[in-house]
């Protein structure tokens, strides 16, 4: 299986080309919206997955043709499990000439380690699903042992120390569409640059909501800067490798 696979059209970050540091479906939470349905692997045991040199050496061949607006860490599992990911992000700097951006879910970010290998990043986008852990356990699923109160920490000590673009992407569906006042509030409390608003238009296993209701959502979120998915633009990318796209983005 390869590192790197798209472009894809990101609404939140363009056309991004992605590194995927884990390359299996493992994650320490099993989301019920997420579009690679259940998770195969929950754990929260960081390990080394993928050869820095070779992700590398995809990415030199890819980039050039691709030509994306950003490299974007993602892919098949939550990719601050790979215990590698500062050697991966060192090695992928080297190779481009554009932003280099992450998506997690946020879980890790309460370990010291984690948050010093994510500096080499000039984008972090962290989740954020929840007001609290009840809500937390029933939408994100986590393994065992996950605290939710922990992950608030997390995510505000590492907000705090990283000196890039620092947002929140928060899914919405019916189970939380309630709690946006108080999900507004956390965000208060964080402070990120923007706040992605999202539901879940890819096929999946929850319903979106629909327009009214995310319009309704955003305006608990007044006098913050808030993207929401519905007033995104929609972007074009033609990925080089369907197949190993289609591993991670399965509706394209």
């Amino acid at each position: 299986m390869k590192t790197v696979y798209g472009p894809v059209p990101s609404w939140r970050l363009g056309r991004s080309l992605g590194v995927d540091p884990v390359c299996i479906n493992v994650c320490s939470f099993d989301c019920v919206y997420c579009q690679l349905g259940p998770t195969r692997l929950k754990t929260t045991e960081r390990k080394r997955f993928v050869d820095a040199a070779v992700v590398g050496e995809e990415l030199e061949s890819a980039f050039a043709r691709a030509a994306p607006d950003i490299v974007t860490f993602s892919g098949m599992g939550e990719p601050t499990l790979a215990s590698n990911i500062d050697k991966i992000a060192a090695v992928v700097k080297h190779v481009i000439s554009v932003p280099m951006a992450i998506l997690t879910n946020s879980s890790l970010l309460y370990l010291p380690e984690v948050r010093e290998s994510l500096m080499y990043f000039d984008v972090i986008h962290a989740k954020l699903d929840a007001p609290g852990q009840e809500l937390f356990e029933e939408i994100n699923r986590p393994v065992a042992g996950i605290r939710f109160e922990e992950i608030v920490d997390g995510i505000k000590a590492m907000r705090n120390e990283f000196r890039g673009e620092f947002d929140l992407q928060m899914m919405f569906i019916d189970k939380n569409k309630d709690c946006a006042g108080d999900m507004a509030e956390l965000a208060r409390q964080i402070k990120p640059n923007d706040i992605f608003l999202d539901t879940p238009l890819r096929p999946c296993g929850c319903k979106p909501l629909g327009r009214a209701e995310m319009d309704r959502i955003k305006t608990e979120f007044a006098g913050l800067n808030t993207v929401m998915v519905y007033d995104a633009k929609s972007q074009d990318a033609v990925p080089l490798d369907l197949q190993e796209t289609r591993k991670r983005r399965p509706e394209l």
